[in-house]
């Protein structure tokens, strides 16, 4: 089972990352573009939540958002945290695997919101209502007792989507999660999809140096890499806009890991500030300047509902 593999690495995912001084930058890189499409009152699908930082990042500016995980463990972490931050009324959180999406459909009853399961034992609507709640009001209210929503709202009950840091790349069929997703999303809404590259000048040094040549190249195996019982798959730029097209339209593409160098290398940037900050001030100029997207630790590509 997917989620399994990320389940022991929940306790101490934000000690190793979210609050490193790399993983701190990394991941601001990508909410200066979340911030930039998606605004307060919108209601956005997540994919592979974590322990939901990129949720609660979202809340505090008023947006809503309905954030999946595979892994049992992440998905109750992050409630966790959704409840303590008190942003309960803005962010639901779904234990929800990337290639269940189908699962999620328009609720019958109306309202705008979600029903799991398919309507078998068990479904419940998730994020009824089309308003903002206010903090810590409860998001799961009553379809019923809401409004009807506009004609053909109840087709499209998200005004975007997004997965950071290498949710899909433990996705095999990319296509059957774009024609999913469309399924999902309004026309026009935008996806922001982060994703771990094939090709990163980092690692290859990083690893030569220290003597490991399997690792420095494992990015370029035909077939990904296995991990944790896990197929890791590290797709190009070029593959995921043609799995997601004619769906969806392309329209931006940045690096997330250009002149930053990848999340293993924590130790290292701890003993190194002031190069890390210089590293940063390259990254902020240039992330989105060709070639450096192709040949960073991430990508992040932004798409848009056809």
């Amino acid at each position: 089972m997917r989620g399994a593999a990320f389940d022991v690495l929940a306790p101490a995912y934000d000690a190793a990352f979210t609050a490193t001084p790399l993983g701190t930058l990394l991941r601001r890189s990508v909410w200066k573009r979340l911030d930039a499409s998606f605004a307060p009152g919108q209601h956005v699908l997540e994919l592979a939540c974590g322990t939901g930082e990129d949720a609660v990042h979202l809340a505090e500016r008023g947006v809503r958002v309905l954030a999946t995980d595979a892994s049992p463990v992440m998905a109750e972490t992050a409630r966790r945290k959704v409840s303590k931050a008190g942003w309960g009324g803005l962010v639901d959180v779904q234990h929800l695997p990337i290639e269940d999406l189908a699962r999620l459909r328009p609720s019958p009853l109306g309202g705008g919101g979600l029903e799991q399961g398919g309507g078998q034992e068990g479904g419940v609507p998730i994020g009824a209502g089309a308003s903002v709640p206010h903090r810590a009001a409860p998001l799961l209210t009553s379809p019923l007792s809401q409004p009807p929503p506009p004609r053909g709202e109840e087709q499209f009950p998200f005004d975007g989507a997004f997965s950071d840091f290498g949710g899909l790349n433990c996705v095999a069929d990319l296509g059957s999660v774009a024609r999913d997703l469309a399924a999902l999303l309004r026309p026009g809404a935008p996806v922001l999809l982060c994703v771990m590259g094939p090709i990163v000048p980092w690692e290859w040094a990083w690893y030569l140096g220290h003597g490991q040549p399997g690792k420095a190249f494992r990015r370029l195996r035909p077939g990904g890499v296995s991990w944790r019982g896990l197929t890791v798959r590290y797709p190009s730029i070029g593959k995921i806009r043609r799995a997601f097209a004619p769906a969806f339209r392309f329209r931006r593409v940045s690096g997330v890991g250009v002149f930053l160098p990848p999340t293993y290398a924590e130790e290292w940037t701890r003993r190194h500030p002031r190069l890390l900050a210089a590293l940063d001030r390259w990254e902020r100029r240039l992330a989105a300047v060709r070639p450096f997207p192709w040949l960073a630790d991430h990508f992040l590509v932004e798409l848009e509902r056809a």
